[in-house]
């Protein structure tokens, strides 16, 4: 992860083609590495997927005749299909989109492994320091 390019975050218009797989221009690649790596990427790319799925829930529930609650149920349908599929395949998808983004396949994974093992260490180090702590506390009052 590059620390000293500024994340630039695209406007509205841009999102929303970003959200429906086009690829970003150069100045957004840090944000596009950002936002598959931060904490919230698994709800970033669920929202993202939501997106995908409106139009085809808005066709279905404006166009398709029928009554509302057949169509309702069918839009619900493809909702928890196509959200099935994308969560299974979210690592490929993220990884997909850094790669248009001009990162090398697998920045992702090797990202999110260095803040877990980073974010581990500092656990580990509060963990230490408590037990230090609670340590000195009974030493003093036991009196040893």
């Amino acid at each position: 992860m590059t620390v000293d390019e500024p994340i630039v975050r695209p406007g509205p218009l841009r999102w929303l083609g970003y959200a429906f797989g086009r690829a970003l221009p150069p100045r957004y690649r840090s944000w596009v590495l950002h936002d598959t790596t931060t904490d919230t990427w698994v709800l970033r790319h669920v929202a993202r997927a939501a997106v995908q799925l409106a139009v085809p829930v808005i066709l279905v529930l404006t166009v398709v005749p029928g009554p509302f609650w057949i169509r309702g149920m069918a839009a619900l349908g493809g909702v928890l299909m196509g959200l099935i599929f994308s969560i299974a395949y979210i690592t490929e998808t993220t990884e997909h989109r850094l790669v248009k983004a001009g990162y090398p396949a697998g920045t992702a994974a090797e990202a999110r492994h260095r803040i877990t093992t980073a974010r581990q260490a500092e656990e580990t180090q509060r963990r230490q320091e408590a037990a230090a702590r609670r340590a000195a506390r009974y030493r003093n009052r036991s009196g040893r």
